[in-house]
């Protein structure tokens, strides 16, 4: 009987697991540390104003360009659609706030009509857009 010797070669392996810890723990941090832009999807010039103030906690976001288009979340939407889609935007943050970026050149009852959707689906505080002066 021929008895087989299996020689065993001790190749060294690289334990791959603290380095994909490591990469995890900082995909974490970086997912938690981005900042979130929200933007109405639509190139806008703000008109200028000495008490301009920075709003930082907006969660919608509805622009008007300078010919009257509405647009939320980077998609143009008519006037009647305003309410439902701020209002499905509601239901992921009851506690949202709004912020209407209304371009100068764009029409004041457009504006106003916009503002009265808002507050028709049930966001109270809502801000107009603005630049402030250098």
């Amino acid at each position: 009987m021929r008895r087989h010797r299996h020689r065993e070669v001790d190749e060294g392996q690289i334990d791959l697991t603290p380095m994909l810890d490591v990469v995890f723990i900082m995909l974490i941090f970086f997912i938690v540390t981005a900042t979130f832009v929200k933007e109405s999807g639509v190139e806008i010039a703000r008109p200028l104003a000495a008490t301009a103030e920075q709003q930082d906690t907006a969660k919608i976001m509805v622009g008007i360009d300078a010919g009257n288009d509405i647009w939320i979340n980077r998609q143009r939407v008519a006037l009647a659609a305003v309410r439902p889609q701020v209002e499905r935007l509601r239901v992921e943050n009851p506690q949202s706030s709004a912020v209407i970026q209304a371009d100068e050149a764009a029409s004041t009852g457009v504006l106003v009509r916009v503002m009265d959707q808002v507050r028709l689906a049930g966001v109270e505080n809502i801000a107009v857009a603005a630049r402030s002066q250098p």
